[in-house]
């Protein structure tokens, strides 16, 4: 019995002397000589005030900031460098990172093989690239303000957060603003995207050869370009808000299998520009107040586009094709999947609140007007509207156009008009 009482002890003191230590860094002390010194779990408590120089943690400790203190690249390198899984970054302020585009300096570079990285509640400001993650798996960016080196021209700075060969990460409530792109996404699949606000920058969210990838909750404004999606498939873009895009609100260029739900998309030049898109199904989006709603083009079809509201687009689809494409519901059965257009003249005798007649996107007057833009200042004229009416009536005049055989007579959203003065403002 007393052996093995003294076996137990002896247990309990190896555990014990294995157990995560706290360390603390106070201004003025030695950061990485803590860092060095630290064991795997041990957490390191950095004091508020300013520590300078390029950070390496090469195994997995968490760096937790007292009071948000300072970390400092010297405007050279990266700030802070991660090699090592498991590592979490917290609570602190990571700046002035180097302005190298080839060595890609950012405030914190996960580098390969750090998986499972978590940064949260930090500010990450004045770097090349914000975050940059590299072959690193289930990393958490979680709730952190990011912004670039807003001096320098759009071309000159980084990304908010890159991603590039990366799986499973969540990305989540961040503010990024003022970089280049605030989330460039390729060849990184199974991740999470939800509730980040992404301005000010050349494209809200850029995504290249990226699948199975989730899109919720995020507001995209005062881009040039909201959201681009691009060589990818199996996404689901859902309950995004994107407003105020000096081009696009949401780019669709060469995209498959994808969902596309409940989407505001206002104020922008184009709502939604899709190129090149096949069997993706875009429901319940209200496109509001853009210069053009919708623009269709490269052979985009086999798409179910159903119960959208059109409302108020200075021109509603643009469509060039050699052949009809059918939106809304596509037999009698389907009545009900059509999509609200504001500036449908139709009528509903039957008040059903579906259109008795089809709806047309555009005509011959449209195709016209897109090629002569200086005949606009006639389109009230009698004689466009002579040519207008002919050309439904006389089908070798005909164009073809976006057809929706069911258009609603009333809009899905009641709040639409609270998007009626989104505007793009500029940097």
């Amino acid at each position: 019995m007393k052996r093995f009482l003294a076996l137990l002890l002896a247990g309990l003191a190896m555990c014990g002397a294995q157990a995560a230590t706290t360390w603390h860094v106070l201004p003025g002390q030695d950061l990485q000589a803590a860092i060095d010194a630290a064991r795997p779990g041990d957490v390191i408590e950095i004091a508020k005030g300013r520590h300078e120089g390029n950070f390496l943690v090469d195994k997995a400790l968490t760096l937790r900031g007292v009071g948000r203190p300072t970390l400092s690249g010297g405007l050279r390198g990266d700030t802070l460098r991660i090699t090592a899984p498991d590592v979490v970054v917290e609570g602190l302020i990571v700046r002035d990172s180097g302005d190298s585009l080839k060595d890609q300096n950012a405030g914190i570079y996960i580098r390969p093989g750090a998986h499972r990285a978590v940064v949260r509640h930090c500010d990450l400001t004045y770097n090349l690239f914000g975050l940059w993650i590299e072959k690193a798996d289930d990393v958490r960016i979680e709730g952190n303000t990011i912004t670039g080196k807003r001096d320098y021209n759009s071309a000159q700075r980084g990304n908010g957060v890159q991603l590039y060969n990366t799986r499973g990460a969540s990305i989540v409530d961040n503010n990024i603003s003022f970089v280049r792109d605030a989330l460039y996404v390729d060849v990184s699949h199974h991740a999470v995207f939800r509730g980040n606000r992404l301005h000010h920058s050349r494209y809200g969210t850029h995504y290249m050869n990226s699948y199975y990838n989730l899109w919720e909750d995020n507001d995209s404004y005062d881009n040039r370009g909201g959201l681009a999606l691009m060589e990818v498939r199996d996404q689901v873009v859902r309950n995004n808000r994107t407003w105020g895009n000096a081009d696009h609100g949401i780019m669709l260029r060469t995209l498959q299998d994808s969902v596309i739900e409940g989407n505001v998309v206002a104020g922008n030049r184009r709502g939604f520009f899709i190129y090149d898109v096949e069997y993706a199904q875009l429901r319940g989006n209200l496109i509001v107040n853009n210069a053009i709603g919708v623009h269709l083009s490269a052979g985009s079809t086999r798409n179910v586009v159903q119960g959208n509201d059109l409302i108020g687009n200075r021109e509603q689809v643009r469509y060039v094709g050699a052949h009809d494409e059918a939106w809304g519901g596509r037999s009698p059965a389907e009545k009900g999947q059509g999509n609200y257009w504001s500036n449908y003249l139709g009528w509903d005798r039957d008040g059903d609140g579906i259109g008795d007649m089809p709806y047309e996107a555009n005509d011959l007057v449209d195709r016209l007007g897109w090629r002569y833009p200086a005949m606009r200042l006639l389109l009230g004229s009698p004689a466009l509207q002579a040519l207008r009416l002919a050309g439904r009536q006389f089908p070798v005049l005909r164009v073809p156009s976006v057809v929706d055989a069911y258009p609603r007579m009333r809009p899905a959203r009641n709040n639409w008009s609270e998007w009626r003065d989104k505007q793009y403002q500029g940097e």
